[in-house]
């Protein structure tokens, strides 16, 4: 007997050893030195100053009614105002003499506000020539992918040299390329699918760069997994779903967004220390839609396609949401869900098979925020639906 009982520790053990030994392996692969077996990638995007509607067409999709938004003083009656503020965004552009935008593919309508898709595949590199337009220093800086102080995009005290804080804020008219590898412990871990994402946004005044607008999201998938255009062979619809409370009031742009209707009331104060005084500055939106502004050609699927949702969160202080699919359910972490919980700037994959055909409400669940608009809906079509109607659909991944 008792040289039974040792024969089962030792076969115990042995398995405990190997089990280790595949962690350590896969924290070597994921440490491993950065290769150049994959390709370069490179993107044009720009800082712009543009004009941004959180609820375009004035109507509130969600209700189904026309939608007026209002501001007021402290103490004072409310007033009508518009949902359009000047805003910075990146913006993909076709070369480096930034002259023409790169028109938005159909399958990233439902973006808004968001940079541009950052598509690589493990083994990769991602070039980023970037451009500001834009009246004030801005960067762009990565989470996830591997890069070096000249291409970190975040002005701090951090010892380096004048020439590697470069990137680190470029100024009005200047262009900085980074440079970011992707090596293997920016892809998938051992229990993710075949792509994971992170995000990048402006970081020389994180909180002011961020509610300005300048956030976008960067997608890697596993080597062997991709298509061409780095993304996932084994998912036909990616979607990106960017639960943002924006504060309008820490916004550079926020003095010129005070509406009319409110200056004819009395002097204006700072935007960005009356938080009392402007509480309309609070938007809670998703992709910089509220209120179901989202098209619904936007977030459009077939019933039966293999569907992935990246979804984040942001910076400011409730940013902590509760996104909810009505209608269908999702796969996170291998286990079945319908809500995910986020905290501030995290990330999230959802995978999704619809089954259920009809127009559905996706909204964080948290009351305050969803009572404040933070909702779009989306669509499955029948699986035998008219190509007419769902041409864009299924062609959308592979443009």
């Amino acid at each position: 007997m008792n040289h039974f009982l040792t024969a089962i520790v030792v076969v115990i053990a042995s398995g405990a050893i190997r089990t280790v030994d595949a962690t350590i392996r896969e924290a070597d692969k994921a440490s491993a030195p950065l290769h150049s077996a994959g390709r370069t990638r490179t993107y044009f995007i720009a800082a712009d100053t543009v004009t941004w509607d959180y609820v375009p067409g004035g109507r509130d999709e969600i209700a189904g009614k026309p939608f007026v938004d209002s501001a007021f003083f402290a103490g004072a009656s409310p007033v009508a105002v518009s949902t359009r503020y000047k805003k910075v965004l990146y913006r993909e552009y076709t070369d480096e003499s930034f002259r023409r935008l790169k028109p938005r593919p159909a399958q990233w309508e439902h973006l808004g506000l968001l940079g541009p898709v950052i598509h690589a595949v493990v083994g990769d590199t991602i070039r980023v020539v970037f451009h500001n337009n834009a009246s004030r220093a801005f960067s762009m800086h990565p989470h996830g992918v591997f890069y070096e102080k000249s291409s970190e995009g975040a002005r701090y005290n951090d010892g380096t040299s004048a020439s590697d804080k470069r990137g680190d804020a470029v100024p009005p008219g200047g262009t900085f390329t980074y440079i970011w590898p992707v090596p293997a412990r920016a892809g998938p871990g051992p229990r993710d699918g075949s792509s994971v994402f992170w995000m990048y946004h402006s970081s020389v005044d994180e909180v002011r760069d961020i509610n300005s607008g300048l956030m976008g999201a960067i997608i890697i998938t596993a080597a062997g997994k991709a298509r061409p255009d780095g993304s996932p062979m084994d998912v036909d619809r990616e979607f990106i779903a960017s639960f943002a409370q924006f504060h309008e009031r820490d916004s550079w742009l926020a003095s010129e967004n005070v509406p009319d209707s409110l200056r004819k009331l009395g002097p204006i104060p700072n935007p960005s220390e009356a938080q009392a005084v402007f509480p309309w500055y609070v938007k809670f939106a998703i992709n910089g839609f509220i209120r179901g502004g989202m098209p619904l050609s936007a977030l459009t699927m077939r019933q039966g396609q293999r569907v992935r949702w990246y979804v984040m969160s942001s910076t400011n202080g409730f940013d902590f949401h509760a996104p909810h699919w009505h209608g269908n359910t999702v796969v996170v972490g291998g286990m079945r869900s319908g809500v995910l919980s986020l905290g501030m700037m995290s990330m999230a994959i959802a995978d999704m098979v619809p089954d259920n055909v009809g127009t559905w409400l996706f909204h964080c669940h948290v009351s305050l925020h969803n009572s404040a608009g933070m909702a779009v809906r989306y669509r499955v079509l029948p699986s035998g639906s008219d190509r007419s109607n769902s041409a864009k659909v299924d062609g959308s991944m592979r443009e």
